[in-house]
Formats: structure tokens, C-alpha cells, sequence
């Protein structure tokens, strides 16, 4: 017996130093594997946990965006009623057929008459002198796309993970406004706070304006501080059983003093109790008592905003799939940082070029005639948790490592030089890389396309 427990403490030995010696294979240059842990770059920062902004502040800095951000719109002041022209002019920016040939996926172009039919959905004919504007809010997560239609389109590289009817995405208990419907009565046409688009009208749910917004300011609240996280089993209300909350969304937090002891059937006593909205069968807005374990990733209020903090929650999507205009149920790189500060309580534009090019924040502008050198010095003074914008794209900062910055971002492609010519793969993930060697595409390096170093410190 003993000669057998000492050949198998020699197995167990070797196993585990076999695992240890496991070799990280891959092909980001420089990439090692202690750095997709967020401790490593965690355990680097100096004054981790101190508080960046203040909720108010955070507050004050959003008025600011939406004050400075033309794209960028408090629901709560759009007028009353939109005219037919000003209608017309939304549908236009929204839904214009590209100039570019569109192709679907078995590679045939999409026709002048298949676009005739994309472009009579818009119901431009059944618009009214003047229309009112609804309000509701999302029950359940939903794409946003440029036309409404669920049919996917592509650019002439056929590129089958960049549907360019994608523009984004919505999340549970997100406040819109609704302005026009298809002509299938299956879409609506609504805008969120940063974007307009097309959305499936099962998804949202129609109340008065003062219901919408009593229900977004309502407190106290919880955040979604997980990448996701889901409801608990609800036998009796499907609509939230199960439910998957996507990062940064706030919910009002009830009490069992409110609600009782038996919420849908279970003890609430292990749970968050939380406020979702619902949508009844004839479109109008309800709302529901529901259960979020807690074991799931949740905090009462918005996170501190530290640069721990940032860390943890960009490291949450680690490895999760790219997701173009928030397709694939992921989220694009512009996404991923919106998600990351709105746990903090920061509203963003949606789109790169907007925060990129946006006044809002700090900001460092690089032209044609700033040096390589120049754009290096900027990033190693950068402090973590800045964001660094490539034309169409962005990244958030990660630290300097052996004399190499280091970034955290959503990606699609992944390009550089060898000795061989230039390398092409994919990275199509959440993903860490050093920022020196990689090109943003084909014929500059990120280096070269850097344009911006933002902070919302």
C-alpha cells in the first residue's frame, strides 16, 4: 500500500508539474499568459483603490458630454411631436441605402429591388403631418439595426461577422423614445440616448413619459457589474425568468418589506430583489418584482470609480466573441468600453469617431504631423484605464510593460509585420496585446493610426 500511495504522490508530482510547464501557445507577439489575469496588472497600479470621481462628479462630467455631444440627446427634452419632414429627415440619416454594393451571405449582391423593399418597410408614405412621440422601455436585450429587417448584409469583402444592418444594441430597463413604425407593424423606430435605429416592437414596452422616467431615476438601485447575469428561474413569469441583464444596467432595488416573503414562489431572503419592466399583449408598459442571486455580480449603487476597479470590469469580457454593433449576443470595441463606464455611471457616445473626436473628458490629439515619438512620450504618461482611439476603433489602457504599452480591448482583426511579409489572422475576442507591434490594418500600425488618448479621470 505504501509502495502504491508513493507512485501515485510521484503521478500526481509529475501531473502537476507537467500543467506547470505547459507551454501558452499563440500568436499576438509578446502576449504571456499571467497577463489575462486582471491581478497582474492589478497588483501594478499605484493608488488602486482610490476613488477617481465621485458619483456626483460622474454626474456633473455626463452633463458636460450630452451638453457638449450632439449626438447625444436627454430623452426627457425632445419635443412633443415631430413634423413630417423632420421624420423624414430621421428616416433618411437612419436608413439611406449605402452607396457601396451590399451582398449577402451566399455572395450575391443585394438588388435595386430588394432595396425598394427594404426602403417601403420604412413607411415613409404612412407618415402624418405631425406624430407624436411615445416613450418606453426595454424588456428584454434587442439589436438596433439601420433598417427593420433581420436579414444581414455585407461589404464586398464579405466579411460574415460585420452585418451592416448591425448598429448596436439595447439593454433591459433602457429608456427610448419611439417615433415611427415599419409598415409591417413589426419594428419600431426609437431613439436611446446615444443612437437611432430600428428595434423589434415585441421588445419594448409603451407607458406614459412620466412612468418611463420615474422608473430610470428610481432608488435606491442595483447595477449589473457582470459582463452578464441572469435572473433566477421564474416558473410563473417567463418574460423575467432567466433573464439576461448585460453589464452597467440599473435597476430599482425593492424590499422584502414591499414585496413579501414569496416573490414568484421563492424566498427572496438569498436574492436581490429588483424592479424589471414588462410588456403586456397589447404593447403597454407593466412592471414585475424578480430575483437576481446573489451569487451573481451585482452592486448596490454604481461601482467606485477606481483604477482597480476599471481593470476587474474590462477583464470581465475577457475571451467573449466579438460581436459587431453588439451582434453575436457580444458587443464591438466601442461597446465594450460604454459597458465598462456605465457601471461607473458614465454615458458615452456609441460610436468610436464620437468619443473619439468628442470634447468631453481630457484629451490628447495627435495629426499628420505629431512624431512617433510624440504619440509614445503621451502613452507612457497615460494612466491605466485611459482610452486610445484608432480611426474606428478603441482600446483602454492597460500599463507599460518591459518598455511596451500594453492594451485591453474588443477586436476583430489581428495584423503585423514579420520577416515573412505581413501576417493576417483573427482575433475576433476581448483580448489583451501590446499596442507596438500590431497594426490597426493592412497599411499603418496602431502607432501610426493613433489619433486620441482620452480620460475620464
Amino acid at each position: 500500500m505504501r509502495k502504491l500511495l508513493l507512485l501515485l504522490c510521484c503521478w500526481c508530482s509529475a501531473t502537476v508539474a507537467a500543467f506547470a510547464e505547459e507551454q501558452f501557445s499563440t500568436d499576438v507577439p509578446l502576449l504571456r499568459q499571467e497577463q489575462l489575469n486582471s491581478t497582474f496588472w492589478q497588483t501594478k497600479l499605484t493608488g488602486a483603490d482610490k476613488l477617481l470621481l465621485s458619483t456626483e462628479e460622474i454626474a456633473g462630467r455626463n452633463q458636460q458630454t450630452f451638453n457638449q455631444q450632439s449626438e447625444m440627446q436627454l430623452l426627457q427634452n425632445l419635443p412633443t411631436h415631430y413634423s413630417k419632414a423632420e421624420l423624414a429627415a430621421i428616416l433618411q440619416a437612419v436608413s439611406s441605402v449605402p452607396e457601396a454594393p451590399r451582398f449577402y451571405v451566399d455572395g450575391s449582391e443585394v438588388t435595386p429591388k430588394q432595396w425598394q423593399g427594404y426602403t417601403a418597410l420604412l413607411a415613409q408614405k404612412q407618415l402624418k403631418p405631425q406624430t407624436a412621440i411615445q416613450f418606453g422601455l426595454v424588456v428584454k436585450r434587442t439589436a438596433l439595426r439601420a433598417f427593420p429587417t433581420d436579414d444581414r448584409v455585407f461589404n464586398a469583402q464579405l466579411n460574415t461577422d460585420l452585418d451592416r444592418f448591425a448598429e448596436t444594441a439595447l439593454f433591459v430597463a433602457d429608456a427610448v423614445a419611439v417615433l415611427h413604425q415599419s409598415l409591417d407593424k413589426q419594428w419600431l423606430l426609437v431613439r436611446s440616448f446615444n443612437y437611432t435605429g430600428w428595434v423589434k416592437a415585441a421588445d419594448i414596452a409603451i407607458g406614459s413619459k412620466e412612468q418611463v422616467f420615474a422608473y430610470t431615476a428610481k432608488a435606491p438601485f442595483l447595477i449589473t457589474t457582470g459582463a452578464k447575469v441572469r435572473t433566477a428561474y421564474n416558473p410563473e413569469v417567463a418574460a423575467v425568468s432567466e433573464l439576461q441583464l448585460d453589464m452597467g444596467i440599473r435597476l430599482p432595488q425593492l424590499s422584502a418589506a414591499e414585496t413579501g416573503f414569496n416573490v414568484h414562489g421563492q424566498n427572496p431572503a438569498a436574492s436581490y430583489i429588483v424592479q424589471l419592466p414588462l410588456r403586456r399583449n397589447d404593447g403597454s408598459l407593466a412592471f414585475t418584482p424578480a430575483l437576481i442571486p446573489r451569487s451573481e455580480d451585482m452592486h448596490q449603487g454604481y461601482l467606485p470609480f477606481t483604477a482597480s476597479n476599471i481593470v476587474a470590469q474590462a477583464f470581465k469580457f475577457l475571451g467573449e466573441r466579438y460581436g459587431w454593433g453588439h451582434d453575436y449576443n457580444g458587443r464591438d470595441c466601442t461597446g465594450f468600453i460604454g459597458e465598462i463606464f456605465r457601471s461607473f455611471g458614465f454615458l458615452m457616445p456609441r460610436n468610436s469617431g464620437q468619443q473619439g473626436n468628442g470634447t468631453y473628458g481630457r484629451n490628447i490629439r495627435f495629426d499628420s504631423h505629431s512624431s512617433k515619438d510624440d504619440k509614445l512620450t503621451a502613452i507612457q504618461q497615460a494612466q491605466v484605464g485611459d482610452l486610445l482611439y484608432f480611426p474606428g476603433h478603441v482600446s483602454l489602457y492597460l500599463g507599460m510593460l518591459d518598455e511596451q504599452p500594453f492594451m485591453i480591448h474588443d477586436v476583430n482583426t489581428l495584423v503585423y509585420p514579420t520577416a515573412d511579409g505581413l501576417y493576417v489572422g483573427t482575433l475576433n475576442s476581448v483580448v489583451v496585446t501590446p499596442l507596438l507591434p500590431l497594426h490597426a490594418n493592412p497599411e499603418q500600425s496602431y502607432l501610426d493610426a493613433l489619433y486620441a488618448i482620452k480620460s475620464l479621470r
